[in-house]
């Protein structure tokens, strides 16, 4: 097993070279810290000595068990475990967080209404509150025949056309161009008096997948489309992509991660040779407008938990807020009906249906869920597992450890030594994945390695085992399974190995 010695993105005009067909001179102004300017030359040291890759796996490492550092919770395993505050939060702050968790909670109302503070819901829209797609804080799930989709959706996009709109998204002023009649994304519900945009279809087909030692496996292939439009044809040039919700655990932690510590595993031109060529998503801040990574999203579309925040509110939720102001959510020209509805904005109250301070509020709730405890983490087979995950080459993109900046607003997520095996850059996973939906920087075959910290508790918490951006695995291996591109390395190895090592890598898995 090798480890690729740390890189650095040397020139943010190389950034968008790789982009195909943009030229280098596109991406100037693309300015990002190569370097921690929080720490001295001694902490520097330390964090690169304690953040190096461990060679030894006859014990678990020092602190491991508490994943996300002293924000780690270690409350009792239930369905709730996603759901508890950082553990090292000041007693008065804890205020902030039960009222952000009330707001997430909250089912908004279509106006006019008589809860003037809980109205403007839509007019089109996949739910009425953040707990609906966020079931108990965690992973959303294919619909599977129920009657809804809720906890996934369909984005509509499609790749710039003209030398202006290809200008606009290597420069990072937008990520994609939404469908002409429906938007960003497809609303599957609707306030009373205007017709839902349509619903989403998905079909299967299994495929079977032999493994190395002969034990074969069934995966599904999932196709998705639209169904019962009700203002007319998508566009030819519109592509769908599904996305369920992400687990809410531990996202003010990803925040602080120094920008430079997460650079410098970017690869953008496979320089060293190893098949692994992460890169990362640039993206502007919604609020200063300013070039910053983009860390949250299936394609790492929003830089921070704010924005991630404000985008959920105005296209699943259709509420306005001072970062997203437009109180018709994601209506188009060519939905006349939906436009001409009424909003929820109440003067007296603000200038959006969710004035200050609501976004801050849901803002910190979300940047303080805690990450749990691990489970087991020092068991001979955990470890076994943990020693075979490395040798496949899976922490290539899985980075296992960071340190958090010193400098962080919020003194929980100061300086803590984490576990989120990821390294939060876009990865070419291969044509098995692909969406064909550009955003941003990602192409239609990229997607940011996610997090794995909490996917253990996955069936606990939410109560099923699918995984994927699309949930269309229905357990670890098929996860892994349908690994390809950059990852097909790993994916080849893991297919190879026999079947005690196969489960022994399951069961590092599960202790996460």
């Amino acid at each position: 097993m090798s480890h690729a010695p740390a890189r650095r993105l040397i020139a943010s005009a190389a950034l968008c070279a790789m982009f195909a067909g943009f030229s280098a001179g596109i991406a100037s102004g693309f300015d990002l810290p190569t370097k921690r300017t929080d720490l001295s030359e001694t902490d520097l040291k330390r964090v690169a000595d304690i953040t190096r890759p461990t060679a030894d796996f006859s014990k678990a490492e020092q602190y491991e068990a508490m994943q996300a550092g002293a924000t780690t919770s270690i409350d009792p395993v239930t369905e709730d475990s996603f759901s508890h505050v950082s553990a090292n939060i000041p007693f008065e702050e804890e205020q902030n967080f039960k009222l952000g968790n009330a707001l997430f909670r909250k089912l908004w109302v279509s106006s006019p209404s008589s809860t003037q503070a809980s109205d403007g819901l839509g007019p089109l829209f996949n739910a009425r509150s953040c707990m609906s797609c966020h079931v108990n804080d965690g992973r959303g799930r294919p619909p599977e025949g129920g009657p809804s989709a809720t906890s996934m959706l369909l984005r509509l996009a499609r790749e710039a056309k003209t030398p202006e709109e290809k200008k606009a998204i290597a420069e990072a002023d937008v990520v994609n161009f939404p469908d002409p009649i429906y938007g960003h994304q497809l609303q599957d519900l609707a306030i009373p008096g205007l017709a839902a945009e349509g619903k989403m279809a998905i079909s299967y087909r299994e495929e079977t997948v032999t493994l190395g030692d002969g034990e074969t496996v069934s995966l599904r292939r999932p196709r998705y489309s639209l169904v019962d439009p009700a203002y007319g044809p998508l566009d030819p040039a519109t592509t769908i992509s599904p996305r369920v919700a992400s687990a809410m655990i531990g996202l003010g932690l990803i925040e602080a991660i120094p920008t430079a510590d997460i650079l410098a595993h970017a690869d953008p031109d496979d320089a060293d040779g190893d098949g692994i060529s992460g890169k990362p998503a640039v993206v502007r801040d919604h609020r200063s407008g300013g070039i910053a990574l983009g860390r949250f999203g299936w394609k790492a579309q929003n830089a921070s938990v704010r924005d991630q925040s404000a985008d959920a509110f105005a296209n699943d939720i259709g509420i306005s807020t001072p970062d997203r102001p437009d109180a018709h959510g994601d209506c188009t020209v060519a939905e006349e009906k939906c436009l001409d509805m009424p909003t929820g904005v109440q003067k007296r109250l603000g200038e959006e249906e969710a004035p200050d301070p609501i976004l801050d509020l849901v803002t910190f709730y979300s940047e303080n869920l805690a990450v749990p405890a691990r489970r087991k983490a020092s068991f001979p087979q955990t470890l076994r597992g943990k020693r075979i995950f490395y040798e496949t080459g899976c922490i290539s993109c899985h980075v296992p450890k960071f340190v958090t900046r010193r400098d962080t607003a919020d003194k929980a997520q100061s300086f803590q030594l984490i576990w989120p095996y990821s390294d939060f850059l876009l990865h070419d996973m291969g044509e098995g994945l692909a969406d064909g939906q550009q955003v941003g920087l990602a192409s239609g075959r990229e997607w940011r390695t996610p997090p794995l910290w909490g996917i253990g508790l996955t069936r606990t918490v939410s109560g099923h085992s699918f995984f994927l951006h699309d949930g269309r695995a229905r357990d670890l291996t098929e996860a892994i399974l349908w690994h390809g591109g950059e990852a097909e390395k790993a994916r080849n190895a893991f297919s190879s190995l026999p079947k005690d090592d196969r489960a022994a890598l399951i069961t590092f898995l599960e202790s996460l």
